[in-house]
């Protein structure tokens, strides 16, 4: 019978337990001393060698010659366990015998002596799923065991574990294993199985793994069914995975906001065999990598990232398209997407698609995120000294009027003097309950006293702010004030606003500025002054 490679693989020594050397060195410690617990804990993620380790120990303390620590494997104890035919050793699974009876069963037997080997072990596996009579029943032979006795408890949820359990044993938190150290484990058994393995192919998955070794291994075997070379490819194709530059065309068509482009990388990704929610948890890691470029100095990031040279500087150039306030609002709309797609019936690739869209567009959110993302992006603007002039579709409501609506009566132009309309032509604003909205992140008790104000925009673009309380212009006469103020109408207007264009009139409750004609035509609203 086939015998699967993390079997085959498994360490026989704790020499050969692959990043948990800080776990090895204490246990080959012990048993060299002869100082070993009655109580072991063994904590941590999926296949990072807790079982492994257990069984390495039960064989170690019964060896009769160890070498550094570890079992020689040619005594006739470590034969007799390697081959399974001693009942000294016990291994439960506590998922399917997690009752308070499988506990009294051991606890029966706790009281003889081993039959053949010095200690007897017993090695209780997902531990956390013991009912709470079990763990109960076990407590006090835990704390107090027969001398010949050895408990060794190993899960993956600590947290679920009595308190009264985890005083009682010598606890090991076990990590999730490294990146690099995974790679080399790879290349190791695909040099021993005669598989070629490309560098590429053996990072991919090892991140796959997420810190797991047996994962990376079944994998990898997975990958290398039928004897084949696993280059990044094969990967790609086993694991249904889309790959990085996958990841940077989608970045780089939010960036430029071209979304024909990200319909056409999904309809791609539908009509293949990946799946889409997979598609989506590797944008979402991509984001995070981009996040921790923006966040963290260069060189201290790749600390963080398991990257090639071609790859970081290709997170590099996507992450440089972004400030940090819009990566944030990226993400959490990919998180809040993900979730959306795990639901009954929602449909995977609408959900994709809609959410893309909003990335291109943050005016289309209405989240806090998403106006703090829409702020930063026009800062970026400003400080790189780009000009933000109104788009055709914002001009054009503005100077229409001015083409149809002339003033009342202009002075002949013979005059050195041209004289001054005598009748100005306002249009409401029609963005002001979004700029109160943005203006109340920051200033929440003046924007309560904007919103019974109203605002307009005459012909040379400027803002007119008419008010009826004094306490509003008040509140709005500290520079900071006008500076955030004139932030959120930039905003919403997507055009720069200088504190010099905004102009605060005095008006009657319920009136209008004076000498003033207000044009509130259908075109003015679709136009969103």
């Amino acid at each position: 019978m086939h015998q699967a490679l993390y079997r085959k693989w498994r360490p026989a020594t704790f020499d050969e337990v692959s990043g948990q050397e800080h776990i090895t060195d204490i246990l080959k410690y012990e048993t060299e001393n002869g100082l070993f617990c009655h109580a072991y804990l063994f904590c941590g993620s999926r296949g990072t060698g807790k079982t492994t380790c257990a069984k390495i120990l039960a064989r170690a303390v019964n060896c009769e010659h160890p070498v550094n620590g570890s079992p020689c494997g040619e005594c006739e104890a470590c034969r007799t366990i390697a081959s399974g035919a001693t009942t000294d050793i016990l291994e439960m699974d506590a998922a399917s015998n997690n009752k308070v009876d499988d506990i009294r069963n051991i606890l029966d037997e706790v009281v003889y002596t081993p039959t053949s080997m010095k200690y007897r072990v017993y090695i209780i596996d997902e531990v956390h799923m013991l009912s709470s009579s079990a763990f109960n029943a076990l407590l006090k032979t835990l704390e107090e065991p027969p001398a010949h006795v050895i408990f060794i408890l190993a899960t993956t949820e600590l947290q679920k574990l009595p308190a009264t359990i985890i005083s009682r044993c010598q606890r090991f938190d076990f990590r999730r294993i490294a990146t690099s150290v995974l790679t080399e484990r790879l290349h190791l058994i695909a040099r021993e199985e005669g598989i070629a393995l490309d560098d590429a192919a053996a990072l991919m998955l090892a991140r796959l793994a997420q810190g797991g070794m047996r994962d990376a291994i079944s994998l990898f075997e997975l990958c290398a069914a039928g004897g084949r070379a696993v280059t990044p490819e094969i990967v790609s194709e086993t694991v249904g995975s889309c790959g990085r530059e996958a990841m940077s065309r989608v970045v780089r068509a939010v960036s430029a906001k071209d979304t024909a482009k990200l319909f056409e990388i999904i309809a791609e990704i539908d009509a293949s065999a990946k799946d889409i929610a997979v598609f989506w948890q590797e944008l979402i890691a991509y984001y995070r990598d981009m996040f921790v470029i923006r966040t963290v100095k260069s060189t201290v990031a790749l600390k963080y990232l398991d990257l090639t040279d071609a790859e970081a500087q290709m997170l590099h150039a996507d992450a440089a398209a972004f400030t940090r306030e819009a990566l944030s609002y990226h993400s959490r709309l990919l998180d809040e997407a993900y979730a959306s797609m795990q639901r009954p019936g929602a449909s995977r690739r609408t959900v994709a698609e809609l959410t893309l869209i909003k990335l291109c567009d943050e005016r289309l959110g209405t989240s806090p995120e998403a106006l703090v993302a829409r702020i930063a992006a026009l800062e970026a603007k400003l400080a790189s000294g780009v000009s933000i002039a109104p788009s055709a579709q914002t001009q054009a409501p503005e100077e229409k009027p001015q083409e149809v609506e002339a003033p009342a009566a202009v002075a002949p132009t013979v005059t050195p003097k041209a004289a001054e309309p005598t009748e100005r032509t306002l249009r409401p604003l029609r963005v002001w309950a979004e700029v109160i909205e943005s203006f109340r992140a920051t200033n929440p008790g003046v924007a309560a006293l904007l919103t019974t104000e109203r605002a307009y925009t005459d012909e040379s673009g400027r803002i007119i702010v008419s008010y009826s309380k004094d306490i509003t212009k008040i509140m709005m006469t500290p520079p900071e004030k006008l500076e955030a103020f004139c932030s959120a109408l930039s905003l919403a207007l997507d055009r720069a606003v200088e504190p010099r264009q905004v102009v605060f009139e005095k008006v009657e409750a319920g009136g209008t500025p004076n000498d003033a004609k207000i044009l509130a035509d259908e075109l003015d609203e679709l136009a969103g002054l």
